[in-house]
């Protein structure tokens, strides 16, 4: 197996076990407190080479239509880009923005994303998430 397929997946399982607020080597768990399905898609997971102990990782972000996730943050810095459909977003309980294809946001470490949905009955959304965070750490966690 070449090391970018063996890359893709542990990115897929690290992905995965963050989305459900665990580590990669627990059993996974919905993503989401909605019976909607979101799926993630791992594109890269990369060491930044200036910067040990740095991961860059980027995934596609699938959402059905009324997906949902509950108050969650990341163990880095995020910068989403919507790729198809529309999501609303909410950080620290700030202002609800929707974020239609072509829209991006950031996310400082720490941040509290407190909603983060599809208000879509019909049409998918699709993001590109990329996070730079620590080797080690969690990629979601779950409030």
């Amino acid at each position: 197996m070449k090391p970018v397929s063996i890359m893709a997946s542990v990115l897929w399982v690290a992905c995965m076990a963050g989305m459900a607020g665990a580590r990669a080597d627990a059993e996974p768990q919905a993503a989401t407190s909605a019976p909607a399905a979101i799926t993630l898609a791992p594109v890269a997971s990369q060491p930044l080479p200036d910067d040990p102990g740095t991961l860059l990782t980027a995934v596609v972000v699938n959402m059905a239509p009324k997906a949902r996730t509950t108050s969650h943050r990341h163990g880095g810095m995020v910068f989403v880009y919507v790729l198809e459909g529309s999501v609303r977003s909410q950080l620290n309980g700030g202002e609800i923005v929707e974020y239609r294809a072509g829209d991006s946001w950031s996310e400082p470490p720490g941040t509290v994303h407190s909603l983060m949905e599809n208000p879509s009955g019909t049409a998918p959304a699709r993001l590109l998430a990329t996070l730079i965070t620590p080797a080690d750490a969690e990629l979601t966690t779950y409030d």
